[in-house]
């Protein structure tokens, strides 16, 4: 792999790593997998609904792991994110990059997460559990991008 690699993906599938084919110089490839966790705010939950403006979503992906490639250097960045129902356990994000050094490579995976709570418009509601009722929610601070609406970007 000769040139720096980029590639993100909004899914509705279930994310899986792919196939490490290696760069040579690269010496440190960190991957960092996102789970929906079982509980939120001390309350027990089924999942989360993510949503998404995907055209922007996509876009705001593709601005942050290409700046992520020049502020690292990394030789592969790749970022996929899902949406639709994800149940607790299952992973929502993953994140790949690959650097000649492990530091750069770590940085730069926590940067993205960071980058992408941020800026990209996805939002997530709540499903938790509530005797055998379901509630989803979708307050503004359970949104990622800088958006604190859909309505604001879905215009």
């Amino acid at each position: 792999m000769a040139n720096p690699a980029c590639e993100v993906l909004l899914t509705e599938a279930l994310l899986k790593a792919p196939h490490n084919d290696g760069d040579p110089a690269a010496g440190a490839v960190v991957d960092f997998w996102g789970v929906v966790r079982g509980v939120e705010d001390g309350r027990e939950i089924e999942g989360i609904e993510y949503e998404a403006h995907r055209e922007m979503a996509e876009h705001q992906l593709r601005r942050i792991a290409e700046q992520a490639m020049r502020k690292f250097p990394l030789k592969l960045i790749i970022v996929r994110h899902r949406i639709g129902f994800i149940g607790v356990g299952q992973s929502s994000l993953f994140v790949r990059v690959a650097s000649t050094h492990r530091a750069e490579a770590f940085r730069a995976s926590q940067w993205v997460v960071d980058e992408l709570k941020k800026k990209v418009p996805i939002w997530k509601g709540l499903r938790f559990k509530v005797g055998n009722l379901h509630r989803a929610t979708h307050p503004p601070s359970q949104c990622y991008g800088a958006a604190s609406s859909k309505a604001a970007t879905a215009k």
